[in-house]
């Protein structure tokens, strides 16, 4: 049975908060691990009226430093701080942002009453940030008008279950299994090679998830995104003002949606839109003319993965 994972939508405004949506933010909860992927003005409030667990949160995950994804940060951690929180956080994002969160602290006097490991993304490479038995954390550079990253969530381990009637029957040890289910085969005491397939059922697949914050188009990234179970993309705008999108490197929806069909995506989110419109449901239209399981990002809202 599939351990829980799951996107509740927190934001999914560009550049200011409009009496619609609110600015950047996610909760992801995958393998007993809570994390909260950017965090932009009005966050925790959001987290509070949607009665979602403040202090489950183990992993902040920040972008890039325009105000719309980490403004809501300081007054987040000082809240934790005031409900007692005594377990460490770590937060994943530019470096700057260790300075810009300490000065703001030192500044108010802030009393923060738990540990913050800072661990400072990689704007050059994809990089593995953490790698645990059951999931991965990936972050990959998004060309932005400022040093930005995407991140990736993946299960992690074997796929493969043990077909145990055949292994009792060839008499592999209980020991081999963990070998089996990564995939290795077994070798009989005559030297005959038993083949994994014989040896194994197939399990379930490990599900991936990725958040593309604030991109240009950019099909370097389709080598990163290739048959993810659930793409969260940015489609700031409609086609008609690609130029404006370009400008300001960002997406427009219609691109939202080819990058979902090139990377063969199983589902597509689209969110952050322009204040500009008020009514998602045209971007909607333009990202599922490239692909069809499109579906607007909507604030308070869980979605499997």
């Amino acid at each position: 049975m599939h351990r829980a994972f799951e996107v509740t939508i927190l934001g999914t405004g560009s550049a200011a908060p409009t009496k619609y949506r609110n600015p950047s933010g996610q909760l992801v909860r995958m393998e007993g691990e809570y994390f909260l992927i950017d965090c932009g003005e009005g966050t925790q409030h959001q987290i509070v009226r949607l009665g979602l667990r403040m202090h489950k949160i183990k992993y902040v995950l920040i972008s890039h430093l325009h105000g719309d994804h980490f403004y809501g940060l300081p007054g987040l951690l000082t809240t934790m701080s005031l409900f007692g929180r005594t377990e460490k956080l770590i937060v994943v994002g530019p470096e700057p942002l260790k300075n810009v969160l300490e000065t703001i602290f030192a500044a108010s006097e802030g009393r923060i009453t738990y540990e913050i490991e800072y661990v400072f993304t990689n704007f050059d490479k994809p990089t593995c940030v953490f790698k645990h038995n059951f999931w991965e954390l990936h972050t990959i550079p998004l060309q932005h008008r400022i040093a930005c990253t995407g991140f990736i969530l993946k299960e992690a381990g074997p796929e493969r279950k043990i077909n145990i009637e055949v292994c009792e029957k060839l008499r592999v040890p209980i020991s081999w299994y963990e070998e089996l289910k990564a995939g290795g085969d077994w070798v009989l005491e005559d030297g005959t090679t038993v083949q994994n397939s014989l040896l194994t059922l197939p399990g379930k697949k490990n599900r991936s998830y990725a958040y593309i914050s604030d991109s240009i188009y950019d099909e370097n990234l389709l080598p990163h995104l290739q048959s993810l179970d659930l793409l969260y993309h940015e489609a700031t705008f409609l086609d008609e003002l690609i130029a404006r999108a370009r400008e300001t490197f960002h997406t427009t929806a219609r691109q939202a949606g080819q990058m979902a069909a090139r990377a063969g995506v199983q589902k597509l989110l689209i969110g952050h839109f322009s204040s500009r419109y008020h009514d998602a449901e045209p971007l909607l239209a333009e990202a599922k003319a490239e692909f069809d399981n499109t579906e607007i990002a909507v604030e308070g809202q869980t979605y499997a993965v």
